[in-house]
């Protein structure tokens, strides 16, 4: 019999040093810059590594526990397992009550209301009645419904428990009574971290500001007599769920590391140190253009939230950013996380990521980073009293990531990167919607609206001309290219490659972008110039790339020049006026 034991199988494979593996990566470089290829700077101001190794947490601020044990970085359970929630938009009782039973019939495990209208017991008997054993939240709660709520539950044994989107901040002493008059398995209060996701903040601030919120409460309730564990227990936090994938597993771990120290800094125990956590997928990410694209962030971020162990979460459906969804989007996200669960299996393992020295080495840098940040909100005075330094915060951040959707080094398929130019939208958006400006691909979006606007007002876009000519490999590299860049603002395009300058300056085009070598340039465009001017004819014409003889083609008569450092909004917009595209 072949002894297969551990170390008998480790002897197979020797240790290697990092030196061995950085000496590797130098050869395989072969000069290159090492920073520049292999280190990922992230918004949050870490440089992520290539790779790590077991010494790369040997030193961790904050050590990891099992599943279900105190701090709580890997899950509040020893289990794996989340609940699918579903939120319901009908405002009518009845109907957000058939909506529901239909939902749960169809895989849903939790039913979030948020816009129905509560007037009375009446109508939240009828919003109740006949929905099975599940978690119930109410979203867009208010003092009323609270205290309707909380009369049902004190008449009655509940079906299932309850929970609602209220922020206490916003009446400290009504929030008191709450916890004074309702039974501790009401989770009467939200915080809303994804409200700092939606505003620009990065993972650590998203942390550092919840948290910061969150113990203000703590504070403001021991202040009125409220016991700590009856405050800690009576909360659950919400969270956006964004396209970093491994930053918003490691998020959602370090805040509740955080919390549980911050609620035993309090004096609570740790049973109520265990933070409950709702993620949503990210309406930030979310794309009008190729919006099938949606299902795919959706599932990735799904899957982050549950690598990050989130006790219920909601897929977005893929078309919300436009219209009211229908049935068919919303049974495709719903199913996105039946299949994450049934067919995938995900929930059977608690904290999955869990070994992983990048994730444990990132979770450790968001817990280090968010509590320093909270610290500093609370040297001044506490979160209440520094919203002007986090919305300044905000501001910043906001102002960054929309820089990098921008200029394109936060790629979002389809919208700023590889355009379906077939593709119209406007007519599938319904106007009476307020459409959420606060989505990353907003800019562009309005770039190519205003493009389909302009065509249906007109019956015709102005068509650019991408002209192929002289050496065959910088031709098609540099039409290829032009073509991503200009798709992306709608603009109707052709790709041609001519033999000559006089085919080139014979087309009836509205613009034409010359893509041939650097080299190349300067003599065909004297000689388009010069032609142009022959026929009488004023075409822009446009060079793909920046060569060295910019400004002597700018002599020339050249309009502009289209290649990496372009600020593709910037140019885009410019031409959209040229061309008379306005409205």
């Amino acid at each position: 019999m072949i002894n297969m034991t551990a170390e008998n199988l480790l002897q197979e494979f020797p240790p290697v040093s990092t030196q061995s593996w950085e000496e590797v990566i130098g050869k395989d470089l072969k000069g290159a810059d090492y920073a520049k290829k292999l280190i990922w700077k992230t918004d949050e101001g870490l440089a992520v590594k290539p790779y790590y190794r077991a010494e790369d947490i040997a030193g961790l601020d904050f050590p990891l526990s099992a599943p279900g044990d105190f701090p709580y970085a890997r899950s509040t359970r020893s289990t794996g397992g989340w609940r699918i929630r579903e939120e319901i938009d009908e405002s009518d009782p009845e109907k957000a009550n058939q909506a529901a039973a239909s939902a749960v019939a169809a895989g849903a495990e939790e039913i979030s209301f948020r816009n129905v209208a509560i007037g009375n017991a009446s109508d939240l008997g009828l919003l109740l009645a006949s929905l099975p054993e599940i978690p119930v939240h109410f979203e867009n709660a208010d003092e009323p419904l609270l205290r309707l709520l909380i009369d049902r539950l004190s008449n009655r044994q509940a079906a299932a428990p309850l929970s609602t989107g209220w922020n206490p901040l916003a009446n400290l002493d009504f929030a008191a009574e709450v916890l004074r008059s309702a039974p501790s398995s009401f989770l009467s209060f939200t915080f809303h971290g994804e409200e700092f996701e939606q505003s620009g903040a990065t993972a650590v601030e998203e942390v550092a500001f919840t948290l910061a919120a969150a113990i203000d409460f703590l504070a403001e309730m021991q202040s009125r007599n409220v016991e700590v564990d009856r405050a800690a227990a009576s909360i659950t936090f919400s969270f956006a769920i964004g396209a970093n994938f491994f930053f918003q597993i490691a998020k959602l771990r370090a805040f509740r590391m955080l919390w549980a120290r911050a609620v035993e800094s309090f004096g609570g125990s740790h049973e109520s140190a265990k933070a409950r956590i709702h993620a949503r997928t990210s309406r930030w990410n979310e794309t009008i253009y190729d919006p099938h694209v949606n299902v795919l962030r959706g599932t990735t971020e799904a899957f982050s939230a549950i690598m990050g162990s989130a006790d219920s979460i909601t897929v977005a459906p893929f078309d919300e950013c436009y219209k009211t969804p229908d049935d068919a989007s919303r049974r495709l996200a719903r199913n996105t996380q039946i299949l994450l669960k049934q067919e995938s299996l995900l929930s059977r393992v608690a904290d999955p990521g869990a070994g992983s020295y990048c994730l444990e080495f990132m979770t450790d840098f968001i817990a280090r980073e968010g509590w320093k940040r909270m610290q500093e909100i609370e040297a001044a005075d506490g979160y209440q009293k520094s919203k002007g330094l986090i919305a300044l915060a905000l501001e910043r951040s906001l102002a960054a990531k929309e820089k990098d959707v921008v200029t394109r080094r936060r790629i979002f398929t389809g919208t700023n990167q590889q355009a379906n130019l077939t593709e119209k939208a406007l007519d599938r958006i319904d106007a009476s919607l307020a459409i959420d400006e606060r989505r990353g691909t907003w800019v562009y979006e309005q770039l190519r609206l205003r493009t389909e606007r302009h065509a249906a007002r007109t019956g015709s876009s102005p068509r650019i001309l991408l002209a192929e000519i002289g050496d065959v490999k910088m031709r098609s590299a540099r039409s290829g290219f032009a073509a991503n860049f200009f798709g992306c603002a709608g603009f109707e395009l052709v790709t041609q490659p001519f033999e000559s300058v006089d085919e080139i300056v014979a087309s009836d085009a509205a613009l034409i972008v010359l893509c041939s070598s650097d080299p190349q340039y300067p003599a065909l465009v004297a000689e388009a110039m010069s032609k142009l001017k022959a026929l009488g004819r004023k075409t822009p014409v446009i060079v793909a790339g920046y060569p060295d003889s910019a400004e002597q083609l700018k002599a020339e008569g050249v309009a502009d020049f289209v290649h990496v450092r372009s600020n593709p909004i910037e140019l885009l917009a410019k031409w959209q006026q040229r061309l008379g595209i306005e409205g």
